[in-house]
């Protein structure tokens, strides 16, 4: 059971990543990348989530904590300079 479910994850994060990738392609604005860009990286994080929790082991916890915050100070330094190019 254990094998199908993370086969069953193993394809929807690599779906979720290869959309992400195509609207960071394709784009047409700067905030419509920079949203896929932050899907990509919540992607990366639940990819490293799931590795852990099937080989259950903990070690791989400041990896996710550094992944989230890094997400998170990105995407509020470019709102940041977005509202600045608009105002």
């Amino acid at each position: 059971m254990t094998t199908l479910l993370a086969g069953a994850l193993t394809v929807l994060i690599s779906v979720t990543a290869l959309l992400a990738l195509a609207r960071i392609y394709r784009g047409p604005s700067l905030l419509d990348r920079v949203v896929a860009a932050d899907l990509l990286l919540s992607t990366m994080l639940a990819a490293v989530a799931v590795e852990a929790a099937v080989n259950r082991h903990a070690t791989t916890l400041p990896i996710l904590v550094v992944l989230s915050l890094l997400g998170f100070v990105g995407s509020v330094s470019l709102v940041r300079f977005a509202v600045r190019e608009v105002a």
